[in-house]
């Protein structure tokens, strides 16, 4: 999925680890009226990333500082300069969003509460096939006993005893 591009923020890349967002905004400020200057900070050495973010008041100031500054040379590094995606903001589903994470709070919670619910189903399913599993088992034992009781029956009992070889010859 393509992003939209700020039509009046510019990606500064390649900068020198000399240059502050003061000499940034010097650079830039020959083609417009400068909103806003940023050079996100890495967090470990507390320096720029080489990289920093121009937001013109206009976006035909915009246009023109990037045509102008693209492939230019700052404090001896070649420029890259490029209309700037929207800001992303880490978490969101896919790990990175451009809406903060709490702007899927409430899908989540409903998929949280599916989830439960598949929960408590899925274990009252198996406490119902486990007490059925128990009750055949148990249906078959006292089938089992009442085979025994019924052999017992028949080696004391003379007329089982014919009754049994009849059908036995019969089948």
């Amino acid at each position: 999925m393509a992003q939209a591009v700020q039509k009046n923020t510019l990606y500064v890349g390649g900068l020198a680890e000399e240059v502050n967002e003061s000499i940034l905004h010097a650079a830039f400020i020959p083609f417009g009226d400068i909103k806003d200057v940023k050079t996100p900070l890495d967090q470990a050495t507390q320096k720029h990333r080489s990289f920093g973010f121009v937001t013109f008041l206009e976006k035909e100031d915009a246009s023109a500082a990037m045509d102008n500054m693209d492939g230019a040379e700052l404090y001896g590094r070649v420029l890259t300069v490029n209309y700037a995606l929207p800001e992303r903001i880490k978490g969101g589903e896919q790990g990175w969003a451009a809406q903060p994470i709490w702007a899927d709070a409430d899908t989540w919670f409903e998929r949280q509460q599916q989830e439960e619910e598949m929960q408590r189903i899925q274990a009252e399913n198996r406490a119902t096939m486990e007490a059925a599993e128990e009750l055949h088992r148990k249906k078959l034992a006292q089938e089992r006993e009442g085979e025994k009781e019924e052999e017992v029956d028949t080696k004391d009992d003379p007329m089982a005893k014919a009754e049994a070889e009849v059908l036995r010859q019969s089948s």
